[in-house]
């Protein structure tokens, strides 16, 4: 080990000296060497964080953290690269006591996908860690998932050119990584055949001592050249021998002609298993249903989705998700930039904690320790909200927030909340709620009885031809969120409103949770939906707040505000 970290060091200086050139011209070419500074690590925690000190990589991206942080729209509470651009999240974990965030990185010096690495207690501070995964056999490092073992971490990955790959560690800090010499899963068939599914963005987990993969794909529907989603399963039991058994999901009516089941992941939720996944065509969703662990296939019995239009530009991308040991998921996403702003782009979401209601309602919320990034507490007593008034909120301002308001919306047709709102209404982000303004669940009918009703909002339902006790009454909603007016900058691009449903019991309030960081807005309503987006406002006075109730009186029946503080 001694040998290593000297050969390692001496690596090092020579490419800090100009070395790297020659070797950066290889990196395009097999075995597709990466010239950026790679070092071994000791296997106890004290010597890592000794060695982390002087870690070259380590005090280069401390650097660039400093020389980025007056960026406007760099976000001060989500995490970013600390240097260049990220993409998809990947092998979001638990281990040794930290939360483990893995994510496609772009060194400066080798603009190949590597794997970045940052890690975390609370979900909410994050600490960059050396790149943890990098090219060669593959020319780059794309999507995975990894899987805790009682004594190291599995990740598997897409390689691009040669199929999914396995890593694995067991150190401390996940610093150290073994990587298998030949592809798990070949891109392409050994036996000169047709391979019968696709190679590509795996997640991985065990059970009954038996690993299995999933790969992602779509597959051309033969009669009609159609395309539709598909993933593809298959089983190990070194990690070194994969069988491909078969198509994983069975009987999926959810999703449209043309979806990829991307980036996906299986959980279980609740009683209940989840499915998230990216579609390049149609963004970020999840399928939710019954596992049959004898077959192993998934019947999902609904759908969600985690974006509502296409994901670009400005809006939330790939997920990385993980069971919080509880019976819930939590989730990240990387969110897709809307405007150029040099050297970085893409950020992540905030964690969300994913949780299973009644049979199928899958809620959602914030998850984290971010009321420790709360200061400077303000707050607007409870007033009325009269009809076709908008009314600024004085002393509420800032453009790295959180919000949290309860609303009661009385029958008003329409609650709009502006943030990010210019004195003149130059520049404003709109969010919208319309209160009973969601789809209903149609009518069902029943030849048997001769008749029709609405099984969910208005009539009871009917099971086995006997009529049952009508369930709570809730209304279908809807939250919006747009920001075709955030910024008057000629390159900043606005998108088509995320428009999302989520459920409103009868006299039941409207609480928003609102996160507003420079470049981005997430709000989550009543912790059943979210909605997120990127933002440029071009204004420096772009940071007012404002509520109006449309059609007849509402009540602000409180709000609180703080201002954020930097996670770095």
């Amino acid at each position: 080990m001694k040998h290593l970290k000297i050969i390692n060091s001496l690596f090092v200086v020579w490419v800090m000296i100009g070395g790297a050139s020659s070797l950066f011209a290889q990196a395009d070419k097999p075995p597709y060497l990466s010239p950026v500074p790679r070092m071994s690590y000791p296997n106890t925690l004290a010597e890592q964080e000794a060695q982390l000190k002087k870690d070259p990589l380590m005090i280069r991206f401390a650097e660039s953290r400093t020389k980025q942080a007056a960026d406007r729209y760099r976000p001060l509470y989500h995490f970013v690269s600390p240097e260049s651009r990220l993409n998809d999240p990947n092998g979001l974990s638990y281990w040794n006591g930290n939360w483990h965030l893995f994510y496609q990185a772009y060194p400066p010096e080798d603009t190949r996908q590597h794997w970045g690495h940052a890690v975390s207690k609370d979900l909410v501070q994050w600490r960059d860690l050396p790149y943890a995964i990098y090219p060669s056999p593959e020319r780059a490092v794309y999507s995975g998932a990894a899987w805790v073992e009682k004594d190291r971490v599995v990740a598997m990955y897409h390689g691009t050119g040669v199929g999914n790959m396995i890593a694995t560690s067991s150190d401390p800090l996940l610093l150290n990584w073994d990587k298998q010499t030949q592809p798990a899963i070949p891109s392409k068939s050994t036996t000169g055949f047709a391979q019968s599914y696709s190679v590509f963005d795996p997640t991985i987990w065990k059970e009954n001592g038996i690993y299995y993969s999933l790969s992602a794909g779509k597959t051309e529907a033969k009669t009609s050249g159609k395309y539709f989603g598909t993933a593809s399963l298959f089983s190990s039991k070194d990690l070194q021998h994969w069988e491909y058994m078969h198509e994983f999901v069975q009987g999926d009516r959810f999703t449209r002609i043309g979806d990829d089941f991307a980036c996906p992941y299986f959980l279980p939720l609740g009683d209940k298993y989840i499915m998230p996944f990216y579609s390049h065509m149609s963004g970020g969703q999840y399928l939710i249903g019954k596992y049959d662990s004898t077959k192993h296939v998934f019947i999902p019995s609904n759908h969600g989705r985690f974006n509502f239009g296409a994901s670009g530009p400005g809006g939330v991308h790939a997920p990385s998700a993980t069971t919080d040991g509880k019976g819930n998921v939590v989730i990240m996403f990387n969110m897709n930039p809307g405007k150029p702003t040099g050297e970085w782009n893409q950020i992540m979401s905030l964690p969300r904690l994913l949780t299973l209601s009644g049979q199928d309602e899958v809620l959602q919320q914030p998850m984290g320790d971010l009321e420790s990034l709360r200061y400077n507490h303000r707050v607007v007593k409870p007033m009325k909200l009269q009809a076709n008034k908008e009314t600024v909120l004085p002393g509420i301002s800032g453009n790295a927030m959180e919000i949290i308001a309860k609303i009661d919306p009385g029958k008003a047709n329409v609650i709009e909340l502006n943030v990010l709102r210019s004195p003149g209404k130059e520049e404003y982000t709109r969010i919208t709620l319309y209160p009973g303004r969601g789809l209903s669940n149609g009518l069902l009918y029943k030849a048997e009885e001769g008749t029709a009703f609405m099984p969910f909002d208005l009539l009871p339902l009917v099971t086995g031809g006997a009529r049952q006790p009508r369930p709570p009454f809730t209304r279908a909603s809807i939250i919006s969120l747009d920001n075709a007016n955030s910024s008057s900058l000629p390159d900043a691009q606005s998108r088509p409103p995320e428009v999302a449903p989520f459920l409103l019991a009868q006299d039941e309030p409207i609480t928003l949770r609102i996160f507003i960081d420079r470049s981005v807005v997430e709000v989550f309503v009543n912790d059943k939906q979210c909605v997120a987006l990127r933002v440029y406002p071009g204004r420096n006075d772009s940071q007012g707040v404002s509520i109006k109730a449309v059609g007849q009186d509402a009540s602000l029946l409180s709000l609180d505000a703080w201002q954020m503080k930097s996670i770095y």
